[in-house]
């Protein structure tokens, strides 16, 4: 950190929370409560499970280390709050983390920036799953709008497995959605203040990037360099930081893309709270680009200091 560690104050570290990862969330923060108690700077950790914003408050943070993943925490609510507390926070602000968090708005925003994205859907109860087929193809993908880490998803590969697929991701969130499915090589790329640090290829043995391949497995494989030549990584690298930008994020998150057979990038998606756990990717992609975990909690912490 560039500036006295005694001039940070005391920072909450807020995980936990009540959404669909908490248990991821309560990964993360433990790990980023270690980076900065490491670093000497004055941290606890509170879960907002626990006494919401207002046991929050009666802790008299310097400002806040959001590390609470998926609704409440990621979706502009806690942001809210805290700007109308005046406490700093690391992070995206409340209109980015709210976009961010549904994936629909996201995607028409990009669209409407002429940045590629696949096509999607909202969808409902009394949808006509052949007409979503011939609209998107096969195969497509289901998802809850509002959730993070893969949780809900389907992919269809048989229009018979579609209404199976929304009432499964339905469990999740009132608004569900469909988009069509690209096959080809999966890639994230990590973004720090305004620079996108070293992409990476994932490989999953099963061909799907869900939870258990995220948070659980040890078989999936995480390509550092990701395989891409100087010039494709750069194209890509300018591609996430401009739908970063467009959603009008700040401070640190994630992107994840797909490249289909011809080698075009498709923007599936944002991350304004990324994990941060042994199996996350913003630390795989940092230690790649020499910083090791401990540097990067305390890069991004000191985001939160210029909201000040």
């Amino acid at each position: 950190m560039t500036r006295d560690k005694a001039d940070v104050g005391r920072v909450v570290v807020v995980f936990g929370g009540h959404s669909a990862e908490r248990d991821v969330s309560l990964k993360s923060g433990a790990a980023v409560l270690a980076a900065l108690t490491r670093s000497g700077v004055d941290a606890v950790g509170y879960d907002l499970a626990e006494g919401g914003v207002a046991g929050l408050q009666a802790l008299a943070p310097d400002s806040v280390f959001i590390a609470l993943h998926g609704r409440g925490g990621e979706d502009g609510c806690l942001q809210g709050a805290l700007e109308l507390a005046g406490i700093p926070y690391t992070g995206s602000g409340v209109m980015a983390s709210a976009l961010g968090m549904d994936k629909l708005r996201t995607k028409a925003l990009w669209s409407a920036a002429g940045l590629p994205t696949p096509e999607s859907i909202a969808l409902t109860p009394s949808a006509d799953w052949s007409e979503v087929v011939e609209r998107l193809g096969l195969p497509l993908i289901v998802k809850p709008v509002h959730e993070g880490s893969t949780i809900g998803i389907t992919i269809v590969r048989d229009r018979g497995e579609l209404e199976a697929a929304y009432a499964d991701a339905a469990r999740f969130d009132a608004k569900v959605m469909a988009e069509r499915f690209v096959v080809g090589d999966e890639f994230t790329l990590s973004v720090l203040g305004d620079t996108a640090l070293p992409a990476i290829r994932v490989e999953v043995p099963n061909g799907f990037y869900d939870y258990e391949a995220k948070y659980l497995s040890n078989d999936t494989l995480y390509h550092l360099p990701c395989g891409l030549d100087a010039a494709q990584e750069t194209a890509l690298g300018e591609l996430c930081l401009a739908a970063f930008d467009a959603v009008g994020c700040e401070g640190w998150g994630r992107v994840d893309v797909m490249r289909d057979g011809d080698g075009k990038f498709w923007l599936i998606e944002v991350n304004t709270v990324p994990g941060m756990t042994d199996h996350s990717l913003v630390p795989q992609s940092a230690a790649h680009a020499g910083i090791g975990f401990d540097e990067l909690v305390v890069r991004i912490l000191a985001t939160a200091q210029g909201r000040r």
